[in-house]
């Protein structure tokens, strides 16, 4: 079965002939260059035959035509630190303009996509991370300034919610006119860890719905709720998407319990770091038996919550793989 078919009957919980799996992982130093990412991305693919392809730019993709600046300090995910912040006091939010999405390093990001589909399989679908417009606002001001702006001038700040959204909204257009297949919603502050759902509401989910138009076109959205003590009910209940995904063996709810509640597919089953990184052929086995046990093998693709650490073994991923595609649901 090819991957796109398998892909479609796994979200409409169809029985398949094998589970489907997919990984993915950042590619540091590659990711500066539209050709790095793109040739790593499709390196990565052809090695593993993963069932559809998450593509990872630096989260300052759609930031540095904005001014942000980062850099690789060997963060064991690959992410990148940043140097700075760009809204150094409320009132900088109003200094915000919309993005030309087919100029500087969004239009960058474009011509990796255009070189990334011309690489992969016909069968192959491939998904662009794009990441909520708070989570963009968090990257601007500081990861703990944020949270401070949107208590203390949550006027300012809706206004440079207001720049981003459109910002968004117009790459979302021009990635539809490339070909990809979905978007990977990454929601970054969906936890209660963070702030209350009504806080969550008010800075989250009014500004992630303005997207939802231009996100409804696609076939495979993949919806990312990234941390612990994650708002799933909250969130599952009004995003509209075909595959969910967080840190399922981190935090609630389990396999189980959230596939009685989502109406498409769910993706993950495999720790990251105690099991992808830390384990071998066996732990991966017997965490994998455990999802199929929880899901039924059905409407379930088998990965882990969130991006691979760099150090997770090859083997590993190629025992996770042969797994999946062994696996007769009978």
């Amino acid at each position: 079965m090819d991957h796109k078919t398998l892909m479609k009957k796994t979200i409409h919980r169809e029985k398949c002939q094998h589970i489907p799996v997919a990984f993915w992982r950042h590619f540091p130093v590659d990711d500066q260059d539209p050709y790095g990412l793109a040739r790593s991305t499709i390196a990565f693919q052809e090695l593993f035959d993963f069932d559809f392809v998450k593509v990872s730019p630096p989260s300052s993709f759609c930031l540095k035509d904005w001014g942000a600046s980062d850099v690789w300090n060997g963060e064991p995910e690959g992410t990148r630190d940043y140097q700075g912040a760009v809204i150094k006091n409320p009132d900088d939010w109003s200094q915000l303009k919309v993005l030309d999405p087919t100029a500087g390093y969004l239009g960058s990001q474009l011509e990796c996509l255009t070189l990334i589909k011309s690489g992969l399989r016909p069968d192959t679908p491939f998904v662009q991370t794009i990441f909520s417009p708070l989570a963009q606002a968090k990257n601007l001001a500081g990861k703990t300034n944020i949270l401070h702006q949107m208590r203390e001038y949550p006027d300012q700040l809706k206004s440079g919610l207001k720049t981003i959204v459109l910002s968004t909204q117009l790459f979302i257009e021009e990635c539809q006119k490339i070909g990809i297949d979905g978007v990977f919603y990454a929601v970054q502050h969906g936890s209660y860890d963070l702030m209350s759902e009504m806080e969550f509401n008010e800075f989250g989910w009014a500004y992630d719905s303005m997207l939802f138009d231009y996100i409804q076109p696609f076939w495979l959205n993949v919806l990312h709720i990234h941390g612990v003590q994650i708002m799933f009910d909250l969130i599952r209940n009004k995003y509209p998407f075909h595959v969910v995904n967080w840190h399922d063996r981190e935090t609630s709810p389990s396999l189980k319990d959230a596939q009685e509640i989502v109406q498409g597919a769910i993706c993950g089953g495999l720790s990251r770091v105690e099991t992808m990184v830390l384990g071998n052929s066996g732990s991966i086995e017997k965490e994998f038996k455990d999802a199929v046990s929880q899901t039924g093998a059905t409407g379930f693709v088998l990965g882990t919550g969130c991006v691979l650490p760099l150090t997770t073994p090859m083997g590993n991923i190629f025992s996770a793989v042969k797994l999946a595609h062994n696996y007769s649901p009978g």
